[in-house]
Parts: structure tokens; C-alpha cells; sequence
């Protein structure tokens, strides 16, 4: 593995862990992204309440002891929902991310490695498939497939390809120029062997920041599908669906909407944050700036 010599740490520069200390949008999107797969690793096992278990006697409570978040108008407790919700969310988005980079880089990496005809043939297939949003490419394979988690992960799945092969290709093509890439090539390596050993290390970072992006775009998708019926399907929770269901009894119990709506607005927010501050830490460019 090699990186980019103009890359290396300078030894003047702070400590790294001083840095990451010191970047507030690192240590605060950190800090929720570990609370909330905190959450959604403690729901595998334990909730407050069996969301299985229905008590319409309950239904539509407000905040209590019981049920600190409320209950929803079967008498389920929203904060079991809210939890089991959260691992659906992360599993479909963290697959879905996966499956974007696991095939979109090596295409955008070979693109830029080849150029010629073969960069622009792949270019302008990803260019089609980015074409159809997430959305729509879970509305075609749900009606071939059917509504569920798998078909929502494939469709979203699908959509960050585009994405990551872009990402790969711009960050492989400005480093290609470079000396030491030269020096590689003058000493015989193929190209296939480049980007593996030299290409790929040094667009990491990039890829990374991109990853988590990707991931808080993952949620808001998964949670997209799951209004629309096209997600994880009942019993298991989905916080998209949780907004559906809540948006006819809004005036009587808007409890139902703003806790699922929250828990994604702090997700996706944190996950942002956590994105920018590795942006920060793991480019030199912008820690010596800093």
C-alpha cells in the first residue's frame, strides 16, 4: 500500500488526536452516530415494551413513565418502535452503502485507470442509472418483486453505484499525474496493479467522507420507501412508516410524527456532522488550513 509522499503528515502539524479533539463536528456527529447504534443494538435485546404484544386499551397515550414517548393507536410503545425502527434503518443503509461501493469503485477506479472509450462507455451508463432516483428504482423492482426490506436495500443499493463510481474516478484521475504514479509506471507495473497498491490508498479518505454521506442519505431513502408502503413491511417497524400511520391523527396525538420525524432529523444530522469532521481530519490539505 502506498500513499501520496505530498501527503504524509508534516511533523509540525498538531497531533492527530489533538485534532480530532479539537473538531466539534467530529466529536458531536461521532457521539450521536454511537448513540443511536447503540440504540438499535440494544433492541436486538431489549425494548421498554413487546411492540407484538397490541393493548388498544392504551392506544394513543401520551408522554408517561410507562411509555416515555407515548403509545400509537394500537397501544404500541413508540420508543420500542423507535429503537427496533432504528436497526432497520442502519441495516438497509449500511447494505446499501456496501453494495454502492463495492461496485461502483472498482468501476470508477478501472474507468480512470483505461480512459478512452471504455471511461466514456462506463461514464455514460452511470450517468443512465443515476438517472432514476432511489425512489423510482424501488417502484420498478417492487412491482416485479414485490414491497419488502431486501427490494428496498437493492434500490438504494443501485443508486449509490453511480455515486461512488463517480467519487473514484475523479479522485483516481488526479492522482494518476502524480510523480510517484510515474515512477510506478516506469518501473513496470500495470496499471491494474497502480490503482490496487497506490490509486486506492490514496482515495480512501475520500471514499470514506463519501460512505457516510451515502449512509445518512441511505436513511432518509429507506425512510422515503417505508412511507410509501415500499420499505420493511409490518410487524416490523420502519420509521418512514411510522410517519404514514401518524399522519391522519396529527392533531390528537402529534407525538406519533415528531419522535419518528426526530429520530430521523438527529440520525441523518449527526451522521452529516460526522462526515465533515472527517473531511477535516483525514485531508492534510485541509489540517494544515486548519
Amino acid at each position: 500500500m502506498s500513499l501520496d509522499p505530498t501527503l504524509r503528515e508534516d511533523p509540525a502539524e498538531p497531533h492527530f488526536l489533538w485534532l480530532v479533539l479539537s473538531n466539534r463536528s467530529f466529536l458531536i456527529g461521532a457521539a450521536v452516530t454511537l448513540a443511536v447504534a447503540a440504540m438499535a443494538l440494544l433492541s436486538f435485546v431489549w425494548t421498554p415494551h413487546d411492540i407484538t404484544n397490541l393493548v388498544v386499551a392504551d392506544r394513543l397515550q401520551g408522554l408517561s413513565w410507562s411509555h416515555p414517548l407515548g403509545t400509537d393507536h394500537l397501544g404500541r410503545d413508540i420508543l420500542s418502535m423507535i429503537m427496533i425502527g432504528a436497526r432497520n434503518s442502519i441495516a438497509v443503509a449500511i447494505v446499501a452503502v456496501v453494495i454502492g461501493m463495492g461496485v461502483g469503485v472498482p468501476l470508477g477506479a478501472w474507468a480512470a485507470a483505461r480512459g478512452g472509450w471504455l471511461d466514456d462507455v462506463l461514464m455514460r451508463f452511470n450517468d443512465l442509472v443515476f438517472a432514476f432516483p432511489a425512489l423510482l428504482s424501488a417502484i420498478m423492482i417492487t412491482a416485479i418483486f414485490g414491497p419488502g426490506a431486501v427490494n428496498a436495500i437493492i434500490a438504494i443499493g443501485i443508486f449509490n453505484v453511480p455515486v461512488f463510481a463517480r467519487v473514484a474516478r475523479a479522485g483516481a484521475l488526479s492522482i494518476w499525474p502524480r510523480e510517484f504514479i510515474l515512477a510506478a509506471r516506469a518501473a513496470g507495473k500495470s496499471r491494474t496493479l497502480i490503482t490496487i497498491e497506490h490509486i486506492l490508498p490514496n482515495i480512501t479518505a475520500l471514499l470514506l467522507v463519501q460512505g457516510t454521506i451515502q449512509f445518512a442519505l441511505g436513511i432518509l431513502a429507506e425512510a422515503g420507501l417505508s412511507y410509501l408502503g415500499l420499505g420493511a413491511q409490518p410487524p416490523m417497524p420502519s420509521w418512514g412508516r411510522m410517519l404514514f400511520e401518524a399522519q391522519t391523527r396529527m392533531i390528537v396525538a402529534p407525538h406519533l410524527a415528531i419522535f419518528p420525524g426526530l429520530a430521523i432529523v438527529v440520525t441523518v444530522l449527526g451522521l452529516n456532522l460526522l462526515g465533515d469532521g472527517l473531511r477535516d481530519l483525514l485531508d492534510p490539505r485541509l489540517r494544515r488550513q486548519r
